[in-house]
Protein backbone atom coordinates (compact mmCIF):
# COMPACT_ATOMS: atom_id res chain seq x y z
CA UNK A 1 0.00 0.00 0.00
CA UNK A 2 2.87 2.32 0.93
CA UNK A 3 4.58 1.66 -2.45
CA UNK A 4 1.34 2.55 -4.26
CA UNK A 5 1.03 5.81 -2.33
CA UNK A 6 4.67 6.75 -3.03
CA UNK A 7 4.20 5.96 -6.75
CA UNK A 8 1.05 8.10 -6.85
CA UNK A 9 2.77 11.07 -5.18
CA UNK A 10 5.74 10.74 -7.59
CA UNK A 11 3.37 10.73 -10.59
CA UNK A 12 1.58 13.87 -9.38
CA UNK A 13 4.92 15.62 -8.83
CA UNK A 14 6.12 14.63 -12.32
CA UNK A 15 2.95 16.02 -13.96
CA UNK A 16 3.31 19.22 -11.90
CA UNK A 17 6.95 19.63 -12.98
CA UNK A 18 6.00 19.21 -16.65
CA UNK A 19 3.21 21.77 -16.30
CA UNK A 20 5.61 24.27 -14.70
CA UNK A 21 8.16 23.94 -17.51
CA UNK A 22 5.58 24.36 -20.29
CA UNK A 23 5.30 27.89 -21.67
CA UNK A 24 2.18 29.57 -20.41
CA UNK A 25 0.20 32.34 -22.01
CA UNK A 26 0.89 35.77 -20.60
CA UNK A 27 -1.93 38.06 -19.63
CA UNK A 28 -1.35 40.07 -22.81
CA UNK A 29 -1.57 36.91 -24.93
CA UNK A 30 -4.81 35.89 -23.20
CA UNK A 31 -6.29 39.34 -23.83
CA UNK A 32 -5.19 39.23 -27.47
CA UNK A 33 -6.83 35.83 -27.83
CA UNK A 34 -10.09 37.19 -26.40
CA UNK A 35 -9.87 40.21 -28.71
CA UNK A 36 -9.89 38.03 -31.84
CA UNK A 37 -13.63 37.83 -32.49
CA UNK A 38 -14.80 36.13 -35.63
CA UNK A 39 -17.29 38.93 -36.10
CA UNK A 40 -17.01 42.60 -36.84
CA UNK A 41 -18.33 45.16 -34.40
CA UNK A 42 -21.33 46.81 -36.02
CA UNK A 43 -20.90 50.48 -36.98
CA UNK A 44 -22.81 53.11 -35.01
CA UNK A 45 -25.86 54.05 -37.04
CA UNK A 46 -29.20 55.63 -36.25
CA UNK A 47 -32.62 55.02 -37.75
CA UNK A 48 -32.11 58.25 -39.72
CA UNK A 49 -29.11 56.61 -41.42
CA UNK A 50 -31.26 53.78 -42.73
CA UNK A 51 -32.50 55.82 -45.71
CA UNK A 52 -28.90 56.00 -46.97
CA UNK A 53 -28.28 52.26 -46.71
CA UNK A 54 -28.88 49.59 -49.34
CA UNK A 55 -32.25 47.88 -49.12
CA UNK A 56 -35.70 49.10 -48.22
CA UNK A 57 -36.22 51.18 -45.10
CA UNK A 58 -38.09 49.10 -42.52
CA UNK A 59 -40.63 50.32 -39.94
CA UNK A 60 -38.15 49.33 -37.20
CA UNK A 61 -34.45 49.71 -37.89
CA UNK A 62 -33.62 46.06 -37.18
CA UNK A 63 -29.86 45.55 -37.29
CA UNK A 64 -28.88 42.13 -38.65
CA UNK A 65 -25.23 43.15 -38.29
CA UNK A 66 -25.77 43.51 -34.54
CA UNK A 67 -27.99 40.48 -33.94
CA UNK A 68 -26.43 37.96 -36.37
CA UNK A 69 -22.99 39.55 -36.68
CA UNK A 70 -21.90 41.06 -33.39
CA UNK A 71 -23.98 38.83 -31.07
CA UNK A 72 -23.76 35.71 -33.27
CA UNK A 73 -27.46 34.82 -33.05
CA UNK A 74 -28.02 32.03 -35.58
CA UNK A 75 -30.49 32.78 -38.40
CA UNK A 76 -32.60 29.81 -37.34
CA UNK A 77 -33.10 31.17 -33.83
CA UNK A 78 -35.38 33.89 -35.19
CA UNK A 79 -36.37 32.25 -38.50
CA UNK A 80 -37.15 29.00 -36.65
CA UNK A 81 -39.60 27.61 -39.23
CA UNK A 82 -36.95 27.44 -41.94
CA UNK A 83 -35.79 23.96 -40.91
CA UNK A 84 -39.31 22.54 -41.03
CA UNK A 85 -41.09 24.57 -43.69
CA UNK A 86 -40.66 25.63 -47.27
CA UNK A 87 -41.18 29.25 -46.15
CA UNK A 88 -38.81 30.72 -43.53
CA UNK A 89 -41.23 33.47 -42.62
CA UNK A 90 -40.65 36.66 -40.74
CA UNK A 91 -40.07 36.16 -37.01
CA UNK A 92 -43.08 36.85 -34.82
CA UNK A 93 -43.11 39.68 -32.31
CA UNK A 94 -43.18 37.00 -29.64
CA UNK A 95 -39.76 35.79 -30.85
CA UNK A 96 -38.35 39.32 -30.65
CA UNK A 97 -39.88 39.95 -27.25
CA UNK A 98 -38.34 36.74 -25.92
CA UNK A 99 -35.16 38.80 -25.63
CA UNK A 100 -36.43 42.38 -25.65
CA UNK A 101 -38.68 42.06 -22.63
CA UNK A 102 -35.37 42.15 -20.74
CA UNK A 103 -32.95 43.79 -23.18
CA UNK A 104 -33.61 47.48 -23.66
CA UNK A 105 -30.70 48.66 -25.77
CA UNK A 106 -27.31 50.17 -25.05
CA UNK A 107 -27.86 53.69 -26.33
CA UNK A 108 -30.70 56.05 -27.21
CA UNK A 109 -30.88 54.87 -30.84
CA UNK A 110 -31.26 51.22 -29.87
CA UNK A 111 -33.71 52.10 -27.09
CA UNK A 112 -35.91 54.08 -29.51
CA UNK A 113 -36.16 51.16 -31.95
CA UNK A 114 -36.77 48.65 -29.16
CA UNK A 115 -39.47 50.98 -27.80
CA UNK A 116 -41.23 50.74 -31.20
CA UNK A 117 -41.08 46.95 -30.92
CA UNK A 118 -42.41 46.97 -27.35
CA UNK A 119 -45.22 49.38 -28.29
CA UNK A 120 -46.31 47.08 -31.13
CA UNK A 121 -46.25 44.16 -28.67
CA UNK A 122 -48.36 46.05 -26.10
CA UNK A 123 -50.86 47.14 -28.74
CA UNK A 124 -50.97 43.63 -30.28
CA UNK A 125 -50.13 45.27 -33.60
CA UNK A 126 -47.93 43.39 -36.11
CA UNK A 127 -44.90 45.16 -37.53
CA UNK A 128 -45.43 45.69 -41.27
CA UNK A 129 -41.99 44.62 -42.50
CA UNK A 130 -41.09 45.35 -46.13
CA UNK A 131 -40.47 42.06 -47.95
CA UNK A 132 -37.06 41.78 -49.61
CA UNK A 133 -36.95 38.30 -51.16
CA UNK A 134 -39.81 36.84 -53.18
CA UNK A 135 -40.20 33.86 -55.47
CA UNK A 136 -42.38 33.53 -58.53
CA UNK A 137 -45.77 31.98 -57.72
CA UNK A 138 -45.11 29.02 -60.05
CA UNK A 139 -41.84 28.08 -58.32
CA UNK A 140 -41.21 26.54 -54.95
CA UNK A 141 -38.07 26.62 -52.87
CA UNK A 142 -38.13 24.16 -49.97
CA UNK A 143 -35.95 26.03 -47.46
CA UNK A 144 -35.82 23.06 -45.10
CA UNK A 145 -34.22 20.86 -47.76
CA UNK A 146 -31.59 23.47 -48.63
CA UNK A 147 -30.79 24.15 -44.95
CA UNK A 148 -30.33 20.42 -44.36
CA UNK A 149 -27.99 19.98 -47.36
CA UNK A 150 -26.00 23.23 -47.16
CA UNK A 151 -25.67 23.36 -43.38
CA UNK A 152 -25.43 26.31 -41.00
CA UNK A 153 -24.14 28.76 -43.63
CA UNK A 154 -26.90 27.88 -46.09
CA UNK A 155 -28.62 31.25 -45.69
CA UNK A 156 -25.58 33.20 -46.93
CA UNK A 157 -25.56 31.19 -50.18
CA UNK A 158 -28.64 33.04 -51.41
CA UNK A 159 -29.03 36.00 -49.05
CA UNK A 160 -25.39 37.09 -48.81
CA UNK A 161 -23.49 37.91 -45.63
CA UNK A 162 -26.50 39.19 -43.69
CA UNK A 163 -24.39 39.22 -40.53
CA UNK A 164 -22.58 42.27 -41.93
CA UNK A 165 -25.65 44.11 -43.21
CA UNK A 166 -27.01 46.95 -41.07
CA UNK A 167 -30.12 46.77 -43.25
CA UNK A 168 -30.87 43.68 -45.32
CA UNK A 169 -30.83 44.09 -49.09
CA UNK A 170 -31.08 41.71 -52.01
CA UNK A 171 -27.61 40.38 -52.90
CA UNK A 172 -28.60 37.73 -55.43
CA UNK A 173 -31.54 37.71 -57.77
CA UNK A 174 -33.15 34.62 -56.27
CA UNK A 175 -36.11 35.16 -58.60
CA UNK A 176 -33.85 34.48 -61.58
CA UNK A 177 -33.88 30.84 -62.67
CA UNK A 178 -30.26 31.11 -63.81
CA UNK A 179 -29.12 31.74 -60.23
CA UNK A 180 -30.75 28.51 -59.03
CA UNK A 181 -29.57 26.44 -61.99
CA UNK A 182 -25.98 27.64 -61.57
CA UNK A 183 -26.07 26.52 -57.94
CA UNK A 184 -27.53 23.11 -58.86
CA UNK A 185 -24.96 22.61 -61.67
CA UNK A 186 -22.10 23.54 -59.32
CA UNK A 187 -23.30 21.04 -56.70
CA UNK A 188 -24.28 18.37 -59.26
CA UNK A 189 -27.88 18.06 -58.03
CA UNK A 190 -31.29 17.65 -59.68
CA UNK A 191 -32.04 20.10 -62.51
CA UNK A 192 -35.34 18.56 -63.58
CA UNK A 193 -38.04 21.22 -64.10
CA UNK A 194 -40.40 19.52 -61.65
CA UNK A 195 -37.85 19.93 -58.84
CA UNK A 196 -38.68 23.64 -58.62
CA UNK A 197 -41.82 24.23 -60.68
CA UNK A 198 -45.39 23.26 -59.92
Amino acid sequence: MRKLLVAGVAAVMAVGAIALTMPSLTTAQNQAKKAEPDSVVAPRLTAADSSHLKGPKQPIFFRHDIHAGQYKIQCQYCHYTVAASSEPGVPSLQTCMGCHLAIGGTDSTHRAEIRKLRDAWKEKRPVEWVRIHTLAKHAHFPHMRHIKVLGPNACATCHGDVARMPQVFKVNNVNNMGFCISCHVERKVNRDCTACHY
